[in-house]
C-alpha cells in the first residue's frame, strides 16, 4: 500500500508572506478597492470622485455648430491616492466609445452621471496613471436646482454654444473629477468650421488649419483651475487682443451683436486689474480678458478662468465682480460648495469698494442700505432677502441667492470696521498669498483673521455668517 507523504511545515517567513499575499487579494480588506463615487460635498455629495487626484486634462474637441454634435477625446493624467480596483469619472449624457488606462483597454460602466472605469490591472497608491476616454454625441444643457442653465448651452440659432460649469455643468462636456477641491492644469484643443472661433481657458497657443475647411484652436492653462471654471465658447466672434500698461495680455472675444462693448472693455480692463491688484495682491494669472456672448439662454455672467463669460455687454460693476473672482474663487477656491460665500461675498464687496472709489456711496452706506432693505440687491426673485439663511449655509436651491452675496459682503464690512483698514486689506492679500492655486474654507479664513489680528473674532463671524435671522447692528 502506498503511503501519502506528510506535507512539510512552511517556514514562518513563508507563512507570513502567504498571509500578506492573501490580504492583498482582498481577504484582509486592504487590497485594491473602488474609488468613491463622490467626495461627500455637503451640498452635492455625489459630485467629484475619490481615490485619485487629477494633475492635467488634455481635451481634444471637434464641434459642429450645425448638428450640435461633439466628437472628443479626454486624456486625464492623475495620481492614485489609494490602491484602486476601479475609479469613477463624472460624465452626464454623451456616448463613451472606448477607454484606456495606461495604454490598455479598460472596462466601463454607466450609471447616471457616473462613469466607472476598471483598469486591466489594479492601480497602486501614489502611482501616476493616464486615462484616455473617447466619447461623443450632443452635449446636454443642465438645469440647476436654482433654475439656472449650465452645461453645454447652444445659442438660439446655430451660431455657437458655450460650456459653463457652476456647479456641475462641466460634466456635460468632458469626463473628470468635477469637484472644486480637485484642481488641475488644462490643454484644450477645439476644432470648428472656418469662420468660427473657439475660446477656452488660459492662453491661445496657436491655431491650425485642418482639412475640410476647419480650424483648430489650441489653448493652454498652466495654472490650476477647478473644473467648474473650465469653459469652451464657440461663435462667430470678433477678437481683440493687446496688453495692459503693465504688460498683462488680454483676449476679448465678442459676438457681432455685442461688438460695440469692446472699446469700453479695452479701456476698463486695465484700470480694474490694476486697482484690484493694489487691493488684493498681484493678479494671479498669466492673462485676462473676456467672452462677450449674445446668448439669452444663459442669463448670467460667470468667472471662467481667466476670461470671464458675459451673457451680454457687461457694465463696469459686473466686470469688477467677475475680475475680483480671479482672486477669490479662482486663485483661492472653496473646499466645498458650502463655502461659496468666500467667492461671492468677496466679489460683491469689490463692487462696494468700486462704487465708493467712483464717488458713489461709501461701503458703510451700502451696508446700511442692505441692512434696511433699501438696496435692490438685498432682495432676490420671488421675494428672497439677505436674511433668509446664513451666508455659510446655502442649499443647492439657493446657492446664488442674496444671503451668499450680500450678507457675505456685510460680514466683510463688519470685519473691516472691527480690525481697521490696514489689517483688513492685509488679511485679503494674505488669504490669496497663502492659498493661491489651492482650496480653503471658512474656518481657515477665520483662523487667518484671528492669527493676524491677535483677536477673538468668533462672535463677529458667528453673528454675520452663522446665525439665522437679522442680527442687531451691534453684532
Amino acid at each position: 500500500m502506498k503511503v501519502r507523504s506528510r506535507p512539510r511545515r512552511p517556514a514562518v517567513s513563508a507563512l507570513l508572506a502567504l498571509l500578506a499575499a492573501t490580504a492583498c487579494v482582498g481577504g484582509g480588506g486592504h487590497g485594491p478597492r473602488p474609488g468613491a463615487a463622490g467626495v461627500g460635498d455637503p451640498l452635492f455629495p455625489r459630485l467629484g470622485n475619490g481615490g485619485y487626484h487629477v494633475r492635467h486634462y488634455g481635451l481634444t474637441l471637434d464641434y459642429d455648430p450645425g448638428t450640435r454634435r461633439l466628437a472628443a477625446t479626454a486624456v486625464i493624467s492623475a495620481r492614485a491616492t489609494q490602491d484602486l480596483s476601479s475609479f469613477n469619472l463624472d460624465l452626464k449624457g454623451l456616448t463613451v466609445r472606448a477607454a484606456r488606462v495606461d495604454g490598455k483597454p479598460a472596462r466601463t460602466r454607466r450609471a447616471g452621471a457616473e462613469l466607472t472605469v476598471r483598469p486591466a490591472a489594479p492601480l497602486r497608491k501614489d502611482a501616476a496613471f493616464e486615462t484616455v476616454v473617447e466619447y461623443g454625441g450632443r452635449p446636454e444643457e443642465i438645469t440647476d436646482a436654482d433654475g439656472s442653465t449650465e452645461g453645454w448651452v447652444s445659442s438660439a440659432s446655430v451660431d455657437g454654444a458655450v460650456g459653463l460649469g457652476e456647479p456641475a455643468g462641466s460634466t456635460a462636456w468632458f469626463p473628470g473629477n468635477h469637484h472644486p477641491s480637485d484642481k488641475a492644469a488644462y490643454d484644450i484643443t477645439v476644432t470648428v468650421p472656418d469662420g468660427y472661433t473657439a475660446v477656452a481657458n488660459g492662453e491661445l497657443a496657436r491655431t491650425e488649419h485642418r482639412p475640410g475647411g476647419r480650424t483648430a484652436f489650441v489653448w493652454h492653462s498652466g495654472e490650476p483651475l477647478a473644473s467648474y471654471l473650465a469653459t469652451v465658447a464657440v461663435g462667430r466672434f470678433t477678437v481683440t487682443t493687446g496688453r495692459t500698461p503693465h504688460g498683462l495680455p488680454y483676449y476679448i472675444a465678442a459676438a457681432p451683436e455685442e461688438a460695440a462693448a469692446v472699446p469700453d472693455m479695452v479701456k476698463l480692463l486695465p484700470e480694474v486689474v490694476e486697482w484690484e491688484s493694489g487691493l488684493f495682491g498681484p493678479y494671479p494669472f498669466s492673462s485676462t480678458g473676456g467672452v462677450v456672448d449674445h446668448n439669452a439662454r444663459v442669463g448670467y455672467a460667470l468667472e471662467t478662468q481667466p476670461k470671464p463669460y458675459y451673457q451680454g455687454a457687461p457694465g463696469a460693476t459686473t466686470i469688477v465682480h467677475e475680475l475680483a473672482h480671479q482672486w477669490f474663487g479662482n486663485a483661492v477656491t472653496p473646499s466645498t460648495w458650502r463655502d461659496i460665500w468666500l467667492n461671492e461675498g468677496f466679489a460683491t464687496y469689490a463692487e462696494w469698494l468700486w462704487e465708493e472709489k467712483r464717488g458713489g456711496r461709501t461701503t458703510r452706506e451700502i451696508f446700511t442700505d442692505y441692512y434696511d432693505g433699501e438696496d435692490p440687491n438685498s432682495k432676490g426673485p420671488g421675494g428672497t432677502t439677505i436674511w433668509d439663511f446664513p451666508p455659510d449655509s446655502p442649499t443647492p436651491r439657493d446657492l446664488t441667492d442674496p444671503p451668499v452675496y450680500g450678507r457675505g459682503a456685510m460680514a466683510l464690512q463688519k470685519l473691516r470696521e472691527a480690525v481697521g483698514d490696514r489689517e483688513f486689506f492685509g488679511i485679503l492679500r494674505a488669504w490669496v498669498q497663502e492659498h493661491r492655486y489651492g482650496n480653503a474654507d471658512t474656518k481657515a479664513f477665520v483662523r487667518l483673521c484671528e492669527s493676524r489680528t491677535g483677536r477673538d473674532l468668533g462672535g463677529l463671524f458667528d453673528t454675520w455668517l452663522h446665525k439665522k435671522g437679522k442680527p442687531a447692528l451691534s453684532g
